[in-house]
């Protein structure tokens, strides 16, 4: 009874205070991107024992996903930086990181049975190796070309996985299968793993309860801040799976940016925890599908005349390099698209989701050239609850 007068009294509270959008006055340019840090198929090596292990791969680009190396991210920065808009900004990727990986020494020494997580801050598995890797994100974040967010402590969720191996039945199999492979496992073959908030499978299908998503993001997050030296200030959680305990949770953290995916054009808005709801508008992935570049423009272009910002969704993937050479074509086609929107949009802005926060909270922007007034208008919409709008 208390928690439905609760509810009822924030019902009532929300339509009378209901939540605003914002459109701006000046083109804006984003660029959002999922699954850093988090280990895929284990280079050659492993790409080859799940071959001889009787997996097909090469069906698909996620068959070929393993993480990226430190000239991936390299290569990355140098293109980030060369790209400037009107005050001197450089181009600044949002990198969402999953903050632990499988630790697959620990779970083959009994007999992969259960669950075991290897923090960021603890390095990568056994036998992944990626030298420099750590300092070349360093390196990127002090250019402020990289903004690192949270996407999650993992990118599965862990009860689907243990209800799998409970069963002990095919999914079983095929997870010990990956993980003596020192895979974790490849999504599209078996997208019963779900995503961290959210259980595909019975039992207890559905959204993790709100106590169990508020230890995985409080562990997250901690996780983050030890590794970076600040405590993250924008989300995007893995799949988009997520609902409103997934937004108390990340409020809770010092959360203030939500990263959601691709759909309809919508302005950014402000839900009942005070989180900026950003939505992606520009699906942004050579790996999977290529458009021509004309194509992407007109998409940037439909946004700035909503004044909406051009939120450009390009994953982790793109960039890697080890297993197929994604970096090469995704680097030479971004380096096209932005370089079109520079001369298109000679006084548009290159910036982050805290900037975006700060934008819409105080109508400026800091620059090296000193601070810029952006023009922001207010709308009230229909009350939206928190994690309700993907």
């Amino acid at each position: 009874m208390l928690n439905f007068a609760r509810q009822l009294l924030e019902r009532r509270k929300s339509k009378s205070n209901p939540f605003p959008s914002f459109r701006i006055n000046r083109p804006l340019v984003l660029l959002q991107s999922d699954d850093w840090g988090r280990v895929g198929v284990r280079d050659k090596e492993g790409y080859e024992l799940l071959r001889a292990a009787g997996v097909r791969l090469g069906e698909h680009p996620y068959d070929l996903y393993s993480l990226e190396t430190a000239d991936d991210v390299s290569a990355i920065h140098e293109l980030l930086k060369r790209h400037r808009d009107s005050t001197g900004r450089s181009a600044c990727l949002g990198m969402n990181f999953v903050m632990a990986n499988l630790d697959f020494e620990k779970m083959s020494s009994d007999g992969f049975r259960k669950l075991h997580l290897l923090p960021l801050t603890e390095g990568l598995p056994l036998h992944w190796k990626r030298p420099g890797l750590v300092d070349a994100y360093q390196a990127g974040i002090a250019d402020a070309v990289f903004f690192p967010s949270l996407h999650g402590l993992t990118h599965f969720c862990q009860i689907a996985i243990e209800n799998a191996m409970a069963k002990n039945g095919p999914p079983a199999e095929l997870l010990r299968l990956m993980w003596d492979a020192q895979t974790p496992y490849i999504y599209w073959r078996m997208p019963w793993v779900g995503y961290e908030y959210k259980n595909p499978e019975r039992p207890h299908a559905g959204f993790l309860p709100a106590k169990e998503q508020t230890a995985l993001i409080q562990e997250a997050a901690g996780i983050f801040e030890k590794f970076f030296s600040r405590a993250p200030v924008s989300a995007c959680a893995p799949g988009y799976r997520s609902n409103r305990d997934t937004f108390a949770a990340w409020s809770k953290c010092g959360i203030r940016v939500a990263q959601n995916g691709t759909g309809a054009p919508l302005p950014p808005h402000m839900d009942e925890f005070e989180i900026l709801n950003l939505h992606r508008t520009v699906d942004f992935e050579p790996s999977q599908k290529d458009l021509p570049i004309e194509k992407y423009v007109q998409l940037a272009i439909g946004c700035f005349s909503r004044g909406i910002p051009a939120i450009i969704s390009v994953h982790s993937i793109n960039f890697h390099s080890s297993l197929k050479d994604f970096r090469s074509p995704a680097l030479l086609a971004l380096d096209e698209f932005l370089s079109a929107l520079e001369t298109k949009f000679p006084n548009f802005l290159y910036i982050n989701d805290r900037d975006a926060y700060e934008i819409v909270t105080t109508g400026k922007l800091r620059t090296a050239r000193g601070t810029i007034s952006v023009r922001v208008e207010r709308e009230v919409q229909a009350p939206t609850a928190a994690g309700e709008t993907r």
